[in-house]
């Protein structure tokens, strides 16, 4: 496989960085590859900055920043107006938007879905954006296969929301269906 960079970015409390851990750990323990996954966060925790990277690959990773990414993912303006200029060029860059309005020119695919309005819409929590974001990521990407995404929400979430992310994850990819290449 190709190295896949991924940047998630938003805001403390959208889940960016737990959606990055989970498509790592998915890579990692069910498709048989090499992940790396970092983060930072802006000065607050909750509303701040926050960006995740995820590195995967069939081949060892020596540095675990994604510089230049192949997807750059962001759902807020703030992450947007910070990292667009940071994307390869003929990337995919994904937003919201309800979020995001793009502003300046990038040299990638920008691919613009209503994933908050379609969670809001058709689960009614806007808990599970993140994951519903996942799902574009994995569907637009073919990085992990869809599978290996739910074996690690069944690992990692609570029975008594298992079901409404199982769900958020199918919307994603299915919302983002149209747009792959694969």
């Amino acid at each position: 496989m190709e190295r896949c960079r991924l940047v998630f970015s938003g805001s403390g409390g959208q889940g960016v960085i737990t959606a990055a851990i989970i498509l790592a750990e998915a890579a990692v323990l069910h498709e048989g590859l090499v992940a790396t996954q970092s983060q930072s966060y802006g000065p607050e925790a909750r509303g701040g900055a926050t960006r995740s990277d995820v590195i995967i690959s069939d081949s060892p990773i020596r540095f675990p920043k994604a510089n230049q990414p192949n997807v750059l993912v962001c759902l807020t303006q703030e992450a947007y107006n910070k990292f667009f200029g940071i994307i390869r060029p003929g990337g995919i860059l994904l937003t919201d938007p309800r979020y995001v309005k793009p502003e300046g020119r990038v040299d990638a695919r920008l691919i613009q879905l209503p994933l908050y309005r379609e969670v809001m819409d058709r689960i009614g929590k806007p808990i599970v954006y993140n994951i519903c974001m996942l799902g574009a990521v994995v569907e637009l990407t073919g990085v992990v296969q869809p599978g290996s995404i739910q074996k690690v929400l069944q690992n990692r979430i609570p029975p008594g929301v298992l079901d409404i992310n199982l769900e958020a994850f199918a919307l994603g990819c299915g919302i983002a269906a149209p747009f792959a290449a694969h």
